[in-house]
């Protein structure tokens, strides 16, 4: 990611310096620095394209070499809380303009056309910049973590359907039903989205005890495919909750 930001920037016409332990040789044009600290001395916005575990310590590394007004942006894949940490970090430093920076995609596939989306002090600069290298960039209104939250939530859908769209074609698949499974899953996908969600909203815990023992036993049928069946599993595992709860509300309004 460092590789392919590095080289825009520098094509869109801007100075970068970098740092990197692990590089050996860098895009023309990025200049290459000994250290960390080295590498953000004497810049106007620091990306950060660190593994989630050291973003913090990057962060109090550099934090007393940055240059007043400097935008340190967080591109980390960090939780929400731990981007909100990074607070403490620059609490001596209220000359700086931090920013929780989230990539809504995969980077090596999408290059800088990857969705960003940012919240914090330094996040209107980081836009400003990232424009320039034809990346959208969408500014939440909030503090550090409230870009990661967003992205998150997101996740839950996007990583928890293709999971769940993979393990159907998969069954379709060893069961000769690959193209019909395709096609249903087609057809929710390009109806009326709004509307699919507030089925599923509405009906779900409704039906939840009776759909419930149709997954287990989907379940079962998939094993005998010898196909995958951890999201069907899972949703049986939320269709009970939802089977209690959905009791527990009905008696809470008979009483």
């Amino acid at each position: 990611m460092g590789r392919i930001y590095g080289a825009a920037l520098v094509a869109a016409g801007h100075r970068v310096t970098a740092f990197d332990p692990y590089a050996q040789t860098l895009p023309e044009g990025v200049e290459l620095r000994e250290s960390a600290e080295a590498a953000v001395a004497d810049v106007d916005v620091v990306l950060t394209l660190t593994a989630a575990s050291v973003s913090r310590s990057v962060a109090e590394t550099v934090v007393g070499t940055l240059r007043a007004g400097a935008v340190y942006a967080d591109c980390t894949s960090s939780s929400p809380g731990d981007k909100r940490a990074l607070a403490e970090v620059f609490k001596d430093r209220d000359d700086l303009r931090p920013a929780d920076v989230a990539i809504l995609g995969p980077v090596v596939q999408l290059g800088t056309e990857t969705p960003l989306m940012s919240a914090g002090p330094g996040a209107e600069s980081v836009a400003a910049v990232m424009t320039t290298v034809g990346s959208p960039v969408e500014i939440v209104d909030g503090a550090l973590g409230d870009a990661m939250a967003h992205k998150f939530l997101r996740s839950v859908f996007m990583k928890g359907l293709a999971s769940v769209v993979i393990e159907a074609v998969v069954a379709g698949r060893k069961a000769g039903l690959e193209e019909w499974v395709r096609g249903q899953i087609a057809g929710v996908l390009a109806g009326d989205g709004q509307a699919v969600i507030d089925r599923f909203l509405t009906g779900t815990g409704k039906h939840a005890e009776r759909r419930m023992y149709e997954m287990r036993a989907t379940s079962t049928y998939l094993a005998g495919l010898g196909a995958p069946s951890e999201m069907t599993d899972a949703t049986a595992t939320a269709l009970e909750r939802m089977t209690t709860e959905h009791h527990v509300h009905s008696g809470a309004q008979q009483d």
